[in-house]
């Protein structure tokens, strides 16, 4: 089974960057779509960013501009890059992912789309 491991939370100012990284066991996996979430108390996890097996990315349209998320295969990592952060980013981000190469336009934001999550990471961002 495949095991995912996040790090690079912490805290930052508003304005601030931050990267999130995580490390996926099986390198095999790399093929295969994965994605970044969050989620804050009392609130659904909420999808933000997905990457499919070929490269192709999708954002969530409330982080358009700001995050990117890339993986480097060699590596077994996959990346979030958060520029820009608001408060409102201020939640636990997990990786995801699942054994599909491509989304075929399923809903990669639905938490029901994915069978392997990581323990999570925190970012606060303050104001």
């Amino acid at each position: 089974q495949v095991h995912l491991m996040e790090s690079g939370g912490g805290s930052v100012q508003a304005g601030g960057s931050l990267r999130l990284s995580c490390t996926v066991s099986d390198n095999s996996y790399m093929d295969y779509c994965l994605s970044w979430f969050r989620q804050t108390p009392g609130k659904a996890r909420e999808g933000v960013a997905t990457i499919e097996g070929d490269g192709n990315t999708i954002v969530a349209t409330s982080v358009t501009g700001r995050f990117t998320i890339s993986k480097d295969n060699a590596k077994n990592t996959l990346y979030l890059q958060m520029n820009d952060l608001k408060p409102e980013d201020s939640a636990m981000y997990y990786c995801a992912g699942d054994l599909r190469r491509a989304w075929y336009g399923r809903a990669w934001y639905s938490m029901r789309e994915y069978n392997y999550w990581g323990q999570g990471t925190q970012v606060t961002v303050s104001s």
